[in-house]
């Protein structure tokens, strides 16, 4: 481990700011259980903010309206505005305070199944396969690589990881072709490393099988033959972990969770083996075979490459949704590759044809976005979720990504905050029955996405969309979709998945913009699923129209809501200590899910003036749904930068802030002079913050380079490149090949206990 840090300190291309976070140890996979104060706590939270609530409106409308005899038209216009923007204020925070609780209630029922019955149940005769698709744009193949091999290490027993690599098939670049180059290579260099331990495990649970046959019980020596296969494994694990190159804390992340977290597990049960042969116990037969199929499982993994944009008969849409669509809608097929007019295309096969291609179908699709990594047991957990009773109509099963710990910049740590308090928000939402599917990850039911196949045509080309693309936030809206169906979405309620949270202001902005865009859209399709299930066996219910709505539209409201609070003078008569009191429930229980998550209670500031900044990226998202909304058109897919040094940043966004600063100072210095003292403290506390977030999370002289730079290349008109003509670029298709082708017994039950082608024709 020390020469891991050795390396992360020669490597890092991102130097570790003051403020930033030291631990890269993650929370653990289960969540706390909540304890009685904790969930009394909650409901008082609650009570306190409608009772405030309604106090204040109560008391606005009779003093203000009511017996006011001085009442003008400005102040009702005023007061309406201002008590209409405070209640969809007070609705968000109500809805985080349910939610919340949702989430605890879930927590204390939650309980981890036993490893002994994971093992029997995909023992016996299991047949259900696991496709992964991992989508990848012009990754680095370093970061593909960690979730390349997350997936391959998951322990089930029929599982493909095909990565659907959509960069351009012919850079114009050696750094594109460098990666392009390498991205295809990812798969095959896994499964080689895979091959021969996988091929050792196999001999071995083969040999022990015949041994055992007709009998009851393992003998001593097989036993002991299966913990050393089981330190071999540990073995591998750890020479795996120590000669990859640590740069960041992503990689210590996979080196320590990933590789030697699943070398642990495993060396708990090669310790509980150990125990059983020298206190001369016997272990049945049935179980060592189980042990050994699991070695096998973790070991054994198909895969392969595909790109869609080597051929014209795929959708060439530039977004992940049409990319997963492409991949997901050959499924089951077998084809014929065939050179036509426009280029290379894929084909059914036609009676008495030899397939090019036999494409893989599985019983469950799982979706991993580039730059996550899951935990060893992922799929086997959350396949024996949908596989249990009752559970026939969940189609898709996912645990919300939690953020990698150790971020060395303040921006990323207080991202990462807000990631984590989401984390435990999709977690409550599931408990009213109000999951969203969140893209990082998510094990699908393939026959859920059949239901909500739409076929159109793209010229000559049939496409099958499965997950739409109207929006950037294709996974909500497919959520939507799923729902009209009668399926349901469900959040497991355990730490398996992680994800990569941006480094930096531009690649943040880039990310906010995209979750900002399309939630307006949405909802207009929620609505008539609304009135659609109105008369059926399932009508929505008021919690999942609440925790929905907002989920969709709070942005919006409050983007447009804090923009007001900030740039308009409100007559203070409309501010009052009810609605102050209605919002600090809200803003204690949010510190207080801060800490639950390993974080600062006064991080809540930190996260107020994190927001501030982010308001006019909210702002440009929200409009540009309008904008969509009312053109009927697409906008571009934008994937978030993952780059080693700075993303810039569009001059507005950085601008903004600082204008917000400047006018916060102008009305604390007017209202001061006026003695409108509760305006001035709103004012001046603003104008604090938000100056603090942008020293911390942009940097006065990163902004005042983003803005320079952005001025200066208004003066710049770009040179459009020559476009060659089509039947150059068909007549270079051709050339082109394929590229991808306690007790021991405790610890053999419960396992780890310490666990509670982009378009070239136009």
């Amino acid at each position: 481990m020390a020469s891991h840090k050795a390396a992360k300190r020669a490597h890092d291309g991102r130097s570790r700011q003051w403020g930033a976070e030291r631990s890269t140890q993650p929370l653990s996979i289960m969540h706390d259980r909540p304890t009685g104060r904790k969930i009394v706590t909650g409901y008082c939270a609650m009570i306190m903010t409608v009772v405030c609530y309604v106090v204040y409106m109560v008391r606005m409308v009779l003093t203000l309206f009511v017996h006011n005899p001085n009442i003008t038209l400005r102040f009702v216009l005023e007061g309406v505005l201002y008590l209409l923007i405070v209640t969809v204020l007070i609705f968000s925070a109500m809805v985080y305070l349910v939610t919340r609780q949702g989430a605890m209630r879930r927590f204390i029922k939650h309980h981890r199944i036993p490893r002994a019955m994971l093992d029997e149940h995909f023992d016996h005769g299991y047949s259900k396969g696991i496709t992964v698709l991992i989508p990848s744009y012009v990754e680095q193949p370093k970061v593909v690589e960690k979730t390349i091999w997350s997936a391959a290490l998951q322990e089930f027993p029929d599982i493909a990881i095909v990565l659907l690599i959509d960069d351009p098939p012919n850079p114009k670049d050696d750094e594109h072709r460098r990666i392009l180059k390498a991205s295809r290579d990812l798969v095959p260099k896994v499964m080689d490393e895979l091959a021969a331990p996988a091929a050792r495990f196999r001999d071995a649970r083969d040999k022990a099988r015949d041994e055992m046959q007709d009998h009851t019980y393992a003998r001593r020596g097989i036993v002991a033959q299966c913990a050393e296969d089981y330190s071999a494994a540990i073995a591998w694990l750890d020479a795996k972990a120590d000669s990859w190159v640590v740069e960041d804390h992503t990689d210590e992340f996979f080196c320590d969770q990933v590789l030697r977290g699943l070398a642990r597990e495993l060396g708990e049960t090669d310790e509980a083996l150990r125990q059983a042969v020298n206190l001369n116990e016997r272990i049945p037969a049935e179980r060592l075979l189980q042990l050994y199929n699991r070695l096998v499982r973790i070991f054994t993994a198909s895969g392969w490459s595909f790109e869609r944009k080597q051929y014209c008969s795929t959708s060439q849409e530039g977004n992940k949704a049409m990319n997963l669509n492409s991949f997901i809608g050959l499924m089951g097929h077998k084809l014929k590759r065939e050179q036509s007019a426009d280029g290379i295309v894929l084909r059914d096969i036609r009676p008495g044809e030899a397939p090019d291609f036999v494409m893989r179908d599985s019983e469950y699709v799982l979706t991993l976005d580039a730059d996550s990594m899951l935990l060893r047991d992922y799929c086997l957990r959350l396949v024996y979720q949908l596989e249990q009773p009752g559970n026939e109509r969940i189609a898709v099963i996912q645990t919300p990504y939690s953020s990698y710990r150790g971020a060395p910049t303040r921006i990323e740590r207080i991202a990462a905050a807000t990631t984590d308090i989401q984390h435990v928000l999709h977690q409550g939402m599931t408990y009213y029955d109000a999951t969203f599917w969140v893209g990082a990850n998510a094990v699908i039911r393939k026959r859920a996405l059949d239901d909500i196949c739409v076929v159109s045509t793209e010229g000559t080309r049939t496409i099958k969309t499965y997950i739409q693309d109207r929006t950037v936030i294709e996974d909500t809206e497919s959520s939507v979709d799923l729902g009209y169906y009668g399926w349901h979405l469900v959040n497991y309620p355990e730490r398996l998945s992680y994800s990569a949270t941006p480094p930096d202001f531009g690649s943040l902005v880039v990310q906010r913009r995209r979750w900002a865009n399309g939630g307006l859209l949405i909802i207009g399709k929620f609505f008539n699923i609304v009135r659609a299930r109105k008369a059926g066996p399932e009508p929505v219910k008021l919690g999942e129209w609440c925790l929905r709505v907002n989920y969709m539209a709070s942005i919006a409201w409050s983007s447009f809501g804090l923009i007001f609070l900030l740039g308009y003078p409100f007559d203070q008569r409309l501010l009052s200590p009810w609605v102050v009191a209605a919002s600090l429930p809200y803003f204690a229980s949010y510190a207080s899910d801060l800490k639950y998550n390993g974080y600062k209670r006064t991080d809540i500031f930190r996260i107020y003036g994190f927001n501030i900044v982010l308001l006019t990226v909210n702002l440009a998202g929200t409009l540009k749904s309008i904008q969509q909304g009312m053109t009927n058109t697409k906008i571009p897919f934008v994937r978030t930068p993952k780059v080693s040094n700075r993303t810039a940043s569009p001059p507005l966004y950085v601008a903004m802030p600082w204008a917000i600063v400047i006018f916060s100072c102008f009305v604390f210095y007017s209202d001061y002079l006026s003695q409108n003292w509760g305006n001035a403290v709103f004012a001046g506390f603003n104008a604090i913050v938000t100056t603090w977030a942008i020293v911390s999370y942009i940097g006065v002289w990163h902004s005042v380079q983003d803005m320079v730079v952005g001025l200066v290349r208004w003066f710049f008109v770009p040179i459009k490149p020559k476009v060659e003509p089509a039947q150059r670029v068909a007549q270079d298709s051709m050339t082109k090949a394929l590229s991808g082708n306690e007790s021991w017994r405790d610890a053999l039950y419960f396992g780890d206990r310490s666990m509670v082608f982009e378009s070239r024709l136009h």
